[in-house]
């Protein structure tokens, strides 16, 4: 065991050199291995993610540094993410439960829920919003959370998804969240919504046999849409305009795929969302331009 490591601070910078050594890959939750060590640190000596630095200094009992070297070790052979090693990430401001059973909360989207939607809502008036491919429930207990006000149903295919997303909705006092098991909008007849917001998969086959062994961890059903990543996305933009509102809005990520759609439906109007770190695969588009494209959009959907 290290001997010269005594304090937090020493703690978290040491697991950052070695996560930086072992080439490990973030991007679950946290972006860098300094933020991956604090988590993992913090998680051990069961302290708060926003730490007053002032306690950086504290130090450490042989006990306690040897949980998180252990800890450590754990994030370097096995290449799980942290998030998956602490059960926690944050999203939204908010604390969820993540485990393998969805994936990790990281949507951009949550810089779109914190701001109320705004300026893509304008004046409309939400009642009724739908959150499609919910995973852990991130997106829709979010919005619940921050408007509650609105009734959120919450859709997966997955009942072991939909079984973590119960837990958060639990975990964060959401009772205006409905989960429903269903493959998109199979199990919604009749369902109508003013917003409608997915993040659906939409990562390649080939990209998913490049990606990290970190990815391995979570679910494929999660992750795969098809040889250019569309395949469920075509499908949301074929089957919205049936349960928007006249006025409705849907809000679809679709990430590295955004050229991929553009060039295979270079006439629809699709408003491209700017985040604060830049454009990140997030559209935006009113029901009316979709009814206008209907033709084109069912005839690539029917297809896959």
């Amino acid at each position: 065991m290290p001997v010269n490591l005594t304090t937090i601070i020493d703690l978290i910078r040491y697991g950052a050199s070695r996560f930086g050594a072992a080439g490990l890959t973030f991007g679950h939750s946290y972006d860098n291995a300094l933020d991956e060590s604090t988590q993992l640190v913090l998680h051990a000596l069961h302290l708060p993610h926003d730490l007053n630095p002032v306690y950086g200094q504290a130090r450490l009992t042989a006990e306690e540094k040897a949980e998180i070297l252990a800890l450590f070790e754990r994030r370097i052979r096995e290449r799980i993410p942290a998030a998956y090693i602490t059960g926690e990430a944050w999203f939204a401001g908010l604390s969820f439960r993540t485990d393998a059973r969805a994936l990790v909360p990281r949507s951009p989207i949550a810089e779109l829920i914190e701001a109320g939607f705004q300026p893509w809502l304008g004046e409309r008036q939400v009642q009724r919003a739908l959150d499609l491919c919910t995973g852990s429930g991130c997106i829709g207990i979010a919005m619940a959370h921050y408007q509650p006000d609105w009734q959120v149903d919450a859709v997966d295919l997955s009942a072991d998804a939909l079984a973590l997303a119960a837990e958060n909705a639990l975990r964060l006092h959401t009772p205006n969240v409905r989960l429903h098991k269903s493959d998109l909008f199979a199990a919604l007849a009749g369902e109508r919504y003013d917003l409608i917001v997915s993040n659906p998969p939409y990562v390649t086959r080939a990209e998913v046999a490049a990606l990290p062994p970190e990815y391995a961890h979570e679910p494929e059903l999660g992750l795969i849409a098809g040889e250019d990543g569309l395949d469920l996305a075509l499908r949301i933009l074929r089957d919205a305009p049936e349960h928007l509102e006249d006025d409705g809005l849907l809000i679809v990520e679709v990430g590295e795929s955004e050229r991929a759609l553009v060039e295979l439906l270079p006439e629809v109007p699709f408003a491209w969302v700017d985040f604060r770190v830049g454009a990140m695969g997030v559209f935006v588009i009113g029901k009316e331009d979709l009814v206008a494209h209907a033709e084109r959009i069912r005839e690539l959907a029917d297809a896959r």
